[in-house]
């Protein structure tokens, strides 16, 4: 197969594909090794493979559709659903309560199927890779209940970072906002996100969360959202907070 020439700028195939909103980057290169993606009429088995616009890229038999404006979305995720497509335990996901009529989307990062709060949706797969990688530097707020007696100190070590049975936390900013006999109730941001990382870190603290909450993600507010309901965010404070370039960001939306 014919690469593309030095004239042609081009980009890596499962970039596009992510891109087109019909998956993540990383679904993409699964979907490559299946064989399941064609590059003018050839099945790719590497997704180390350049192509531009010339070139006719067809997944499962069908032609690539073009690139749709970049959307956003916030999301009150309730407890009880999981942040995946499809759970081979049967249980409910995030996608099968979303409204029928928004588009395809993806999730930019997940949420532990017993938490709660801000979930950002997206049509563009390779922004949400992007907004969920920790050097993007987005701060992560959450409002965590929980069952125990807090240590205002070692929670203010939080700070300075953490290792958990061999895991190293980085930095997290912890403060006790109220107590309520033996539970209470603590604000924490970070910006890593490791799998269960508030879960573990306060378990090495001796508390028990019992409801954990995601107020914010970056620049974007839960807010009065109600629980279950989507809205989307307008094109211009995509633009401003994403730097999704502007022919890809839909001029006209509803929500804030």
């Amino acid at each position: 197969m014919t690469k593309p020439t030095t004239e042609t700028k081009g980009e890596r195939i499962a970039k596009v594909l992510a891109r087109a909103g019909l998956c993540s980057r990383r679904e993409a290169e699964r979907w490559i090794g299946a064989g399941r993606v064609q590059v003018n009429g050839e099945t790719l088995s590497s997704p180390a493979f350049t192509v531009t616009a010339t070139d006719r890229v067809v997944v499962d038999g069908q032609p690539l559709p073009e690139a749709e404006a970049t959307r956003v979305w916030r999301y009150h995720k309730p407890s009880g659903l999981v942040t995946t497509n499809r759970d081979p335990e049967g249980r409910a996901t995030v996608f099968d309560k979303l409204p029928k009529e928004l588009p395809r989307v993806l999730t930019v990062g997940r949420l532990d199927i017993t938490s709660e709060g801000l979930l950002l949706l997206t049509n563009d797969g390779e922004l949400a890779r992007r907004l969920e990688l920790p050097e993007t530097g987005w701060t992560r707020s959450y409002r965590v209940r929980v069952h125990g007696r807090v240590d205002e100190k070692r929670l203010a070590g939080l700070a300075k970072g953490v290792t958990v049975d061999g895991v190293r936390y980085g930095p997290i900013a912890a403060e006790l906002e109220s107590v309520q006999r033996s539970n209470a109730w603590l604000a924490m941001k970070l910006t890593e996100g490791k799998n269960r990382e508030i879960r573990r870190v306060l378990e090495h603290l001796d508390l028990q969360v019992t409801r954990l909450i995601r107020t914010a993600y970056g620049p974007f507010q839960l807010g009065n959202l109600a629980r279950g309901a989507v809205a989307e965010v307008k094109a211009k404070v995509v633009r401003e907070q994403t730097g999704a370039g502007r022919t890809r960001v839909r001029d006209k939306q509803a929500g804030a």
